[in-house]
This record gives C-alpha cells, sequence and structure tokens, in this order.
C-alpha cells in the first residue's frame, strides 16, 4: 500500500537533467544515458506528492475506509559531480511525510534513505543515424533515520540496506527523438521489527528479523530532446522476487510483495538565464499493481550546475 519504492524512482522519483551550455543535456538519472561533464557539479531539489484511495490488496482492488486517501509528501535533494566524462557519481535523500485523511492512524515524516551511486559508460558509438550508449550503474542505500517499517501504509520506508546494480542502453538519434531502456535488480538486506514475532504468507516467525525479497526493474523511455527541451514518456515495471499478499483486512507487511506498471512523462526546460539553471514538472500514474496504492504522483524542481 505504501508506493513500492525502487533503487531509482519511488520516493526519489525523478531526478533531472543538467543545464551545462546554453543546450542542455536530457536528464541525468540512475537509469538514463547520460553523464555529466568532467568536473561538473550539479546541486537539485525535487518535491514530489503521490495519493491515492484505491488499492490492491494482493490482486484484489479496493479502499479503505480507516484510510480514506494517503499522501505521501517527499522533498529531496540530490548531488552529483562528474569524476571524469565515463564516471559520474551522486548521492540521493529525501524527506518524506505520509497523513491519512480518515482513520485514527497517524502519519509518519523524517529523512528516509541515503543513496549513494556510480554511472559508468561502457561505449558510445557514433552512426549516420545517431549515437549508442551503454551504461552500467552501482548504488547503494541504508536509512539514516530511525524510522519502523513495520507502520504500512504510513512508514515513511522499508528501512532495508540495499545495493543495485543496472544496466541501461540508450540511443539519441540526430533528430532529436531518443529512445532508452533500462533494467535493474536490487538485493535488499534483513529488517529488525520491535517485536519478537510476525506472521505473514501463512507462515508465524518467532523471530524480529524479517527477510527482504530482492525486486527486479525495468524502464523504458520514449522522448524528444532539442535545445533546452527535453520531454521523455517512461513505462516502469517494477517485479518482486517473492514475498506474500497482505492477507484480508490487515494492514500491508513490510516484505510484502510490491509489483507495479506506471507511466511516467516529465517536461524539463534549461532557462536562457542563468543558463546553468533549469525546471522540471513530472506526472505518474500507477496503472495495475499487486499490494500497492492505485496512486497519482505530481513532481516539480529545480537544479544548478556549477563548472568547477
Amino acid at each position: 500500500m505504501l508506493p513500492a519504492r525502487t533503487i531509482a524512482r519511488s520516493m526519489v522519483l525523478p531526478f533531472v537533467l543538467a543545464a551545462l551550455s546554453a543546450t542542455s543535456l536530457p536528464a541525468q538519472t540512475l537509469d538514463d544515458g547520460t553523464l555529466l561533464p568532467r568536473r561538473a557539479l550539479r546541486l537539485e531539489l525535487h518535491y514530489a506528492h503521490d495519493a491515492w484511495s484505491n488499492y490492491w490488496e494482493g490482486s484484489l482492488k479496493r479502499d479503505n475506509q480507516n484510510i480514506g486517501t494517503l499522501t505521501t509528501q517527499s522533498v529531496t535533494w540530490m548531488v552529483a559531480y562528474g569524476v571524469t566524462d565515463r564516471l559520474s557519481v551522486m548521492a540521493i535523500l529525501p524527506y518524506v511525510r505520509t497523513r491519512a485523511s480518515l482513520g485514527p492512524l497517524q502519519g509518519m515524516q523524517g529523512l528516509q534513505d541515503l543513496t549513494v551511486a556510480a554511472k559508468y559508460r561502457l561505449l558510445s558509438t557514433a552512426t549516420a543515424q545517431g549515437h549508442l550508449r551503454a551504461m552500467v550503474v552501482g548504488a547503494a542505500g541504508v536509512p539514516v533515520s530511525d524510522y519502523t517499517p513495520d507502520f504500512l501504509p504510513l512508514s515513511i520506508g522499508l528501512a532495508s540496506r540495499r545495493l543495485s546494480g543496472r544496466f541501461t542502453l540508450n540511443f539519441q538519434a540526430t533528430n532529436g527523438w531518443f529512445l532508452n531502456g533500462s533494467a535493474g535488480y536490487t538485493w535488499r538486506n534483513k529488517v529488525t521489527l520491535d517485536r519478537p514475532a510476525y506472521y505473514t504468507d501463512g507462515q508465524l516467525f518467532l523471530s524480529d528479523e524479517v527477510a527482504m525479497p530482492s525486486v527486479f526493474d525495468f524502464v523504458g523511455t520514449l522522448g524528444y530532446q532539442r535545445g533546452r527541451l527535453c520531454i521523455p514518456i517512461s513505462l516502469i515495471k517494477q517485479r518482486t522476487r517473492g514475498g506474500g499478499d497482505i492477507r484480508r483486512q490487515d494492514m500491508p507487511f513490510v516484505s510484502n510483495r510490491m509489483d507495479f506498471l506506471k507511466a511516467d512523462a516529465m517536461l524539463m526546460y534549461t532557462l536562457p538565464a542563468p543558463r546553468d539553471l533549469g525546471l522540471t514538472l513530472g506526472a505518474t500514474r500507477t496503472l495495475s499493481g499487486r499490494n500497492v496504492g492505485q496512486s497519482t504522483t505530481l513532481s516539480g524542481g529545480f537544479f544548478y550546475t556549477f563548472h568547477l
């Protein structure tokens, strides 16, 4: 029921482009095909508003009058640096707040998880039609505050340490259109609960440690980038490798399967002056899912790039 998180997109949804010259770059995210130039430092602030009133309890779509509409707001800071023209590193930290419109449950707020990542370009090949690029990404995440994950859907996160690997292919055509495909796999460490036993997936466990299933995700993007304007449109698919469903009339559990298909669209624009300042607007809609909310996310942010 909590908006399911991937290493690249969830509370940290879309991290955007850098304006490094009078002509802007396409989006700089964990799953795109771009890098920052050498010795370029970019700072970014991003706000997202996510809300849902219907969710999937396993495969059953329903609402819950003890929750009403669940709203999740997040403010995310990101810093990225171009170590070389082939290697960029970045750090991402969101502050998250949740709230239910009905019922007695109180929302939570606080810093969520710090994600650090490195992106490396394996190859870049020019053709008459455009450029083909291949990227690999390694990332790690760790909770930075003592929040409890055992309060879904109002918890601000899953509190699991994680490692992920990602491979991306990008083709940028000379006429401005681009196509991007990215696949990632995330390994998640055990989560410790504040209770000595729990019940999930038809079993009773006499332990406070919960084994977390790993996650596979795929992002396919078709977009247009010309001059100061970039418009990517994506389909995002997440598949959890294990985990049980939410029990009937029960709260979700931290190790539940959280699968979804989302559609995402963004508008990115680099301002004429100052030329290193850019803005972004985005919208995301959950099309189908399992143990997640059918949410709509609206987002916006800005970024600024320093040339060292």
